[in-house]
């Protein structure tokens, strides 16, 4: 049986990736459950693929549900449709939305074909994962939680010895001024 493997770009920065790998006769909705698990977003949404090419142009569409919308065709639904049965050519792309509203669109392309699937994954999985993931809802990552959890344990507020605040202290600005009306006197004196 074909393993696919899907590389899934957050659209905005393709830095951001999750490598899945999921079986050819598995359908849309388990890509999409599997993205959203990779991501790390809830399942409550609007969501649809669109079959892409390589421009990334919109294509057919394969829909969690039909929604009240135009259609030039009638969407496939992803319950029902294989991912097998809309790969067309060994670099297949597809953009995959979801929440209509915040409007998340993620890149999704084949990166590999495997005949022999692994004992030991339970498809479909995430394979690889590379950079921070966009927080669904608001702010979270490296800027929350791990950044005060430095602060605390670095007591980074807290001023280092041998080393002065900005701005210098005050008995370094005194001297420089003293030294100053000394120069300025020395000019009076030559004149």
């Amino acid at each position: 049986m074909a393993v696919l493997k899907f590389r899934i770009y957050f659209e905005e920065d393709d830095s951001i990736y999750r490598d899945v790998a999921i079986k050819h006769t598995q359908t849309f909705l388990q890509l999409q459950q599997v993205i959203l698990k990779a991501y790390e977003f809830d399942n409550k949404h609007q969501a649809t693929f669109y079959r892409s090419n390589d421009n990334w142009q919109r294509g057919r569409e394969i829909s969690l549900a039909p929604y009240d919308k135009p259609y030039k065709v009638a969407p496939l639904l992803m319950e029902n449709t294989a991912i097998g049965t809309e790969i067309k050519d060994p670099n297949q792309k597809f953009i995959y939305v979801y929440d209509f509203v915040k409007n998340w669109t993620f890149l999704v392309e084949l990166i590999g074909v495997s005949k022999e699937e692994s004992s030991k994954i339970d498809y479909p999985a995430m394979i690889k994962s590379e950079g921070i993931a966009p927080s669904q809802y608001g702010t979270k990552g490296i800027a929350g939680d791990k950044l005060t959890e430095m602060e605390e344990k670095y007591d980074l507020k807290a001023g280092t010895e041998g080393f002065g605040t900005e701005g210098g202290d005050s008995d370094d600005e005194e001297d420089l001024e003293e030294k100053g009306e000394e120069a300025e006197e020395g000019q009076d004196d030559e004149a």
